[in-house]
């Protein structure tokens, strides 16, 4: 856990490089296309993902080790052959895995996360999904297990795959020439995160494009057919928690509400966004068109904005301090930190979203907070890193609960009432 745990901050350290040097190609071109609150919804499902992925939570049946025990026919030389064919193993696992994911709606709902942002950037990359409960990604690596690559090369391989799929988020660049016949580019994830009806479901390949040129799922970004970005479902919110059960949320309902039982077996396993007919004409959902498409907005104030920025760098401190003394921290402490964390991701999202029960769920946050100082005389170890962290973290639940109170009141009731009087 605390080796994952270093690597996983390498990872989020490189992201965020990254991130600034696109801000920084944007200002140069004088080309801003970044809002705020998308902006921190995507870094905020990234902190979700990365907390999940440090604490262990998702069902493994059984892990690429067993595999290659029970199955490899060949044993492998480690040279610096093996490493190439690790990530080529990997990235063709990935393609089938990431297709699996798009054409079946239980595997929809492990995905949808990643492609509900709007705006296309590098911070896009981190909307990971906390909703894939039972990991069943590594049944597609076993031609790598056949040819008798070693865990330990892959478990080194897979991090960087997954770095390297970071960079090609992004509106900047453009095509590249003959390389967009060996690699995935920027020009075409875009075609894979648009909703018009001629990139949905194309250009699957997370590194290597010539997955899709063979299984027939490469889709050219075309000029006179600008990307739309986003999910066909809008799901209208900020809050990653929430974007994350909302795809599983509408399939418990239709299972319920369908009146054959074969109806609530089979929804789960049949192509994405399929309905039952009696469902579907009772309980209709909006598609947007992507020729009339709006993005979701709350036009909140630039004050509540600099407030969700805040909230964001003290959930990014925690994220850092629980990645750098894990061990010192200790169970179950890790798993507490880890809920809290998810509490204040889940308050601050919701002011955002001008949801007026924010005040609530940052008031809970707040006494929870002040509760696990409480009863453990310290805030998770943080005196041992920085000098009075405890009551500095204790000065900033009671001042959180009442800044969100004043938004919730002059900003979110005060201009509902306002729209009514309209």
């Amino acid at each position: 856990m605390e080796i994952y745990a270093k690597v996983l901050l390498v990872i989020l350290i490189g992201i965020f490089f990254l991130f600034v040097i696109e801000m920084v190609y944007a200002a140069y071109k004088k080309e801003w296309r970044y809002r705020s609150l998308d902006v921190i919804s995507s870094l905020s499902a990234g902190m979700t993902n990365t907390i999940k992925s440090v604490l262990g939570l998702t069902i493994v049946i059984f892990g690429y080790q067993f595999m290659f025990e029970h199955f490899a026919i060949v044993e492998s030389e480690v040279t610096w052959l093996t490493y190439v064919l690790s990530f080529i193993a990997l990235d063709f696992g990935t393609y089938w895995y990431h297709r699996l994911a798009h054409h079946v709606n239980i595997f929809w709902n492990r995905h949808v996360i990643h492609h509900s942002g709007e705006d296309f950037n590098i911070p896009c990359a981190l909307r990971q999904s906390i909703s894939k409960f039972v990991n069943i990604s590594v049944f597609f690596l076993l031609p790598a297990a056949l040819i008798g690559l070693p865990p330990e090369i892959i478990a080194i391989v897979t991090p960087v795959h997954l770095f390297v799929q970071v960079w090609y988020h992004t509106t900047y660049i453009g095509k590249l020439g003959w390389l967009e016949y060996i690699i995935v580019t920027p020009s075409q994830h875009r075609v894979h995160h648009a909703i018009n009806p001629i990139y949905m479901d194309k250009n699957l390949s997370p590194v290597f494009c010539i997955w899709d040129r063979a299984f027939g799922t490469f889709q050219e970004e075309l000029d006179e057919e600008p990307c739309v970005y986003g999910v066909t479902r809008q799901v209208h919110s900020w809050n990653p928690i929430k974007i994350n059960l909302n795809h599983i949320w509408l399939l418990i309902k239709d299972a319920w509400r369908a009146e054959k039982f074969v109806d609530k077996l089979r929804i789960w396993f049949m192509p994405t966004g399929w309905r039952p007919a009696d469902v579907k004409e009772k309980y209709p959902v909006v598609s947007a068109d992507h020729q009339q498409f709006v993005k979701y907005d709350t036009h909140v104030s630039d004050r509540l904005k600099y407030w969700s920025w805040v909230q964001f760098f003290i959930l990014l401190f925690m994220v850092i301090h629980l990645l750098t003394h894990i061990v010192t921290i200790g169970v179950p402490q890790v798993f507490l930190y880890g809920a809290f964390m998810y509490l204040m991701v889940y308050s601050y999202t919701s002011l955002m979203d001008k949801d007026p029960n924010a005040l609530w769920l940052e008031v809970a946050k707040s006494i929870v907070g002040l509760i696990l100082i409480y009863t453990h005389s310290t805030w998770f170890s943080i005196d041992e890193w920085i000098n009075g962290g405890t009551v500095a973290m204790a000065l900033y639940f009671v001042l959180s609960a009442v800044v969100v109170a004043y938004f919730v009141q002059y900003e979110i009731k005060n201009q509902a009432k306002l729209q009514l009087s309209e």
